[in-house]
């Protein structure tokens, strides 16, 4: 469990993070996606991948190549933006870098892939854990950066603010 000292040492990193980064203008998970693998010289790929009951909705899978990202097919647009989004946080926060114990349903989702393939596997149902916080708070601080730059006036709130409902211009009503 985080300190209050730890608690805000946390906040301003990941503050910090959440500003420093370029984010595509409209807004698209899948377009951040493709400039964060250009930053890091390495592809990212989302696969959609059908999970059971107690295993996470979203895994990070990072092998010497490539990260993946595994997403639950069917979801609403905004769950799998935020699915997205929470991944690519573990990556920005460098929790592919630090060992971690395998994700559970990990072979089951990826029986062809060899053990030795895959150096890290990040996806957990349990957010008590520090890396967990971390990243859903950078997921949600870059949603939260997209809707406050979307919602200057005279600006499109864009995919983001359609995702959750943000007012969208109505045309003009014709007058008689």
């Amino acid at each position: 469990m985080l300190t209050d000292r730890s608690h805000r040492r946390l906040w301003r990193r990941v503050r910090s993070l959440s500003e420093g980064l370029e984010l595509p203008d409209p807004f698209d998970a899948e377009t951040f996606l493709a400039l964060l693998a250009e930053r890091r010289g390495r592809p990212i790929e989302v696969l959609p991948v059908a999970v059971d009951a107690g295993i996470p909705c979203g895994l990070l899978v990072t092998t010497d190549h490539a990260d993946y990202i595994l997403c639950t097919p069917g979801t609403s647009a905004l769950h799998r933006q935020h699915i997205l989004l929470h991944e690519a946080a573990h990556l920005l926060c460098g929790h592919d870098r630090s060992p971690a114990p395998e994700a559970p349903g990990v072979r089951a989702l990826l029986p062809g892939l060899s053990p030795d393939l895959v150096r890290r596997v990040l996806g957990r149902a349990v957010y008590a854990e520090p890396a967990e916080q971390e990243a859903e708070l950078l997921a949600s601080l870059i949603l939260h950066r997209v809707l406050r730059e979307g919602s200057a006036p005279g600006r499109d709130h864009g995919r983001a603010g359609t995702l959750v409902g943000a007012p969208s211009r109505r045309p003009e009503r014709p007058r008689v």
